[in-house]
């Protein structure tokens, strides 16, 4: 089955038309709907409620009526949690659906897509028993399915309160434990050593001692932490892409991930890329601290006042700091500052590292087509107001970006510069003159205690 028929909504399909002539959309938004959807590789209906077309309430309510299948409200909602064994995390993800209780042979699943008599008699078939479904909404199923499958797709909790600096994942290694949970303990060994001992990437390459474990933090070399033996390299390997959401069985091409760590009372989320090599897949993992307050990171309130300004005007906020100096881990938190602004706020990402409540975030994708330059083409149909993308490494992306800023937008992005002075320096470019001309507030990070916040007047002054 292809990527595109998961994300077809078979019930809007068939009910769109009912739209138009119940007179709640028109003929015309439908086609552009459908277009965007498309070109996004998204559902239809998201793209009818993100583009304000309709309301989530407003659609549920009519497809209800027209279909006279029940709505289940989520939002309260308290699932058996004994159900969610008949459904995988893959396919509750894959299908947008969600176990909710049985009775005797009948399983009651809520679904964003009840006319999908595909997945209904797909579930059915193996499970060996009735489907009953009834009509949810798919942000409050993805929302369930993060709360309730959480421990799917995690490597379990870790606990640093009572280690220390030393802790070495090694000693796991070592452990005459040798059940099916010795790799999983084995990846939570190595993650909970890069995290006490605040290391951001981890590095997987394949020698001939094994796969060699190389950890990297902030302002530091890349340090080898020891070796996984060649005779679990292959077992590691798959345990750590399942994990992932990653298929086990492919290596010829580049895959991305990501899993989910209970570190103590905090969630991490941490990214998994693997890359083709002649020598065989590197993996790189890089792990992200959950977003803060914005005023727990820049306690200022002058500063903040310059980048809640900034974001108010059309223009550009630029982050800026070195390689691993919490780039990404400011703007999260800047964005997450920003849910509760009545504007239509998205994301372009490689990844999204955090599910932020009422941002619209974007995961690019090359293998089904969704590349930075097809995004750039549809964005503006979404007519958002604040726009966050990940660095630009093309004159044309930048230039087009800073296109956007003399339509009333605002952005978001990140750069990459070791200090102040290298930043003057890569500021001389020419390509960067209308790009730099554009900046409302630049905020530099030195180090996650020192960061520095200039508003246009200061800009002009040092840059």
């Amino acid at each position: 089955m292809s990527t595109m028929e998961f994300v077809k909504n078979k019930t809007l399909d068939k009910l769109k038309y009912d739209l138009v002539r119940s007179n709640l959309i028109s003929y015309d938004d439908i086609e552009k709907a459908e277009e965007i959807a498309v070109s996004q590789n998204i559902n239809f209906g998201q793209v009818l409620i993100n583009t304000h077309l309709i309301t989530e309430q407003e659609l549920l309510k009519f497809m209800e009526s027209k279909l006279r299948i029940p709505y289940v409200d989520l939002k309260n909602y308290s699932l058996d949690k004994e159900c969610l064994r008949y459904i995988s995390f893959n396919d509750a993800q894959k299908y947008k659906i969600i176990p909710l209780f049985k009775i005797e042979n009948e399983l009651t699943i809520a679904m964003s897509d009840p006319l999908d008599l595909l997945v209904i008699d797909k579930i059915a078939e193996n499970l060996d028993c009735d489907i009953a479904p009834v009509l949810s909404s798919e942000s409050a199923i993805t929302k369930k399915i993060e709360e309730y499958y959480k421990t799917e797709n995690t490597v379990g909790e870790i606990y640093t309160a009572k280690s220390q600096k030393d802790y070495d994942w090694q000693d796991e290694l070592h452990n005459a434990n040798l059940s099916d949970e010795h790799i999983p303990n084995l990846i939570r060994a190595i993650l909970k050593q890069a995290i006490t001992q605040d290391i951001h990437e981890l590095y997987l390459d394949h020698t001939p001692n094994g796969l060699s474990v190389n950890f990297k933090g902030a302002g530091i070399e890349v340090i080898n932490a020891g070796y996984v033996p060649s005779a679990l390299v292959a077992q590691f390997i798959s345990r750590l892409k399942t994990l992932s959401d990653l298929d086990p069985l492919v290596s010829e091409i580049p895959q991305l991930g990501k899993l989910i760590l209970k570190v103590d009372d905090m969630t991490f989320i941490t990214s998994i890329s693997s890359f083709p090599t002649i020598h065989g897949e590197r993996i790189m993992l890089r792990i992200y601290k959950p977003p803060q307050n914005l005023e727990k990171i820049i306690t200022d309130e002058n500063k903040t006042e310059i980048i809640k300004k900034a974001l108010s005007t059309p223009g550009f906020t630029l982050v800026c700091g070195s390689s691993l100096s919490g780039k990404t881990h400011v703007i999260y938190s800047i964005l997450s500052s920003l849910a509760k602004a009545d504007k239509n706020i998205m994301t372009l990402e490689s990844i999204a590292k955090y599910n932020l409540e009422k941002i619209n975030q974007c995961e690019l994708n090359e293998n089904v087509g969704f590349s930075l330059e097809k995004a750039m083409r549809f964005v503006e149909f979404q007519s958002p107001d604040i726009i966050y993308f990940e660095g630009v490494t093309t004159k044309e992306g930048l230039d087009y970006f800073s296109s956007l800023v003399f339509k009333d937008k605002s952005m978001i992005t990140e750069f990459l510069a070791d200090n102040i002075e290298d930043l003057r320096n890569k500021f001389t470019y020419d390509h960067f003159l209308t790009f730099k001309s554009l900046i409302n507030c630049l905020i530099f990070i030195h180090h996650k205690d020192s960061i520095e916040v200039f508003d246009k007047a200061a800009l002009q002054k040092y840059f």
